[in-house]
């Protein structure tokens, strides 16, 4: 079974504009003599790889710890898409992906850079997707994501930002990308995985 690794390194990462980068300091040193060697570290929740919980753009919505994992663990298909993603764009992958399988249908991962739009969020609220996963450190236009989040938010659709699907063909993978468990927040960074189905 081939397992991709589709999540960024940490400290390498990229961060969204104006979001603190992740520091990183050894504390104990075995090259200095220390007994053991130990690092801290900070992140912003929403550096490199992560989900973005409702809570994030919903003043009363779900943290982490309140997402149901098999929003974030299962069945999921990968499809290549440019451009901003419109309301035929959305429908048109959510065809192509039931197609291929009906359970994977509910995560999809998209490959390359695309922009989900407002019409396509709505899609995707109306059709009870579990999880929109991207490359981009946002779902949504960059310059004003706010509007395509507080739909798909608002429905509790899982948001898995900064993967990366260099290498990945399109298709349907098992996905593991259970958030890192930080109770009370908005979002969390995870280790996202793909397997391949055989």
């Amino acid at each position: 079974m081939r397992i991709y690794d589709i999540s960024q390194e940490v400290f390498g990462c990229e961060v969204y504009p104006n979001d603190p980068a992740p520091q990183k300091r050894v504390v104990c040193d075995m090259k200095r003599g220390d007994l053991y060697n130990l690092t801290e570290f900070s992140m912003c929740a929403h550096n490199g790889t992560h989900i973005d919980a409702p809570r994030h753009f919903i003043e009363n919505g779900k943290a982490v710890e309140e997402i149901p994992l098999y929003k974030t663990v299962g069945p999921a298909y990968v499809a290549e898409l440019s451009g901003d993603i419109d309301e035929r764009a959305a429908l048109e992958l959510i065809n192509r992906a039931e197609n291929a399988d009906k359970e994977a249908a509910k995560r999809l991962l998209i490959k390359g850079n695309a922009t989900v739009t407002e019409a396509a969020a709505r899609v995707f609220a109306e059709k009870g997707i579990y999880l929109v996963g991207n490359e981009s450190q946002t779902v949504g236009p960059e310059n004003a994501p706010m509007a395509v989040h507080k739909i798909l938010l608002s429905s509790e659709i899982v948001l898995l930002e900064g993967i990366r699907l260099c290498g990945v063909n399109e298709g349907v993978y098992f996905l593991s990308a259970a958030p890192i468990n930080l109770g009370g927040s908005d979002g969390a960074p995870c280790r996202a995985l793909l397997a391949e189905i055989e």
